[in-house]
């Protein structure tokens, strides 16, 4: 039942984020991104890890869409005319490119560990149902993030509040540029 549950919520997965990258429209965008993260928090939970799934749809499908959703309210994208098709010539030839070497090294990542026998990677690491059942989800998350993964989580946030500068600084300029006589 697991694995059935875990290649159907997989499969919504990668097929809304797919419509994310492939929506002309930034609100569709948005939308199926939204879908994206529900769906990964749906495979967090298969993989018994509550607390990130639930740290999924708090942090990400509810703050930071919530982020995304006011930028392109606040910017209006809806109403900009785009030609897909005859522009940006350079920006296509570079995508190719960039697809060309990422889809090996994702493969390359994927089958190396399938490549090697468990006697040749060495003992597995230190997880054992015992220890799992002696500590929480949350603690060992909690563990990890404030610990190993400070420095990561500080910039992630320092990040995110210059995006929130940056949208006010241009949603400013476009309303004084909208006004009339200046």
């Amino acid at each position: 039942m697991e694995l059935f549950l875990f290649i159907v919520i997989g499969g919504i997965t990668l097929i809304s984020s797919f419509f994310v990258v492939f929506q002309r429209s930034p609100l569709y965008s948005a939308l199926f991104l939204i879908l994206t993260f529900l769906s990964m928090a749906g495979l967090y939970l298969v993989l018994g890890a509550e607390f990130v799934a639930i740290i999924q749809v708090i942090v990400y499908a509810g703050a930071v869409m919530v982020l995304f959703l006011f930028v392109i309210m606040l910017l209006n994208l809806d109403n900009e005319k785009r030609e897909w098709m005859t522009k940006h010539i350079q920006q296509k030839y570079f995508g190719v490119i960039v697809v060309a070497v990422l889809v090996p090294l994702i493969g390359l990542g994927i089958s190396t560990p399938l490549l090697y026998s468990k006697s040749q990677l060495g003992a597995p690491g230190t997880y054992s149902p015992q220890i799992a059942e002696q500590v929480s989800n949350t603690a060992a998350v909690a563990s990890l993030l404030f610990t190993d993964y400070i420095l990561p989580f500080e910039i992630t946030s320092v990040l995110l509040l210059v995006t929130m500068v940056g949208v006010v600084y241009l949603a400013r300029r476009v309303k004084k540029q909208s006004l009339p006589g200046k």
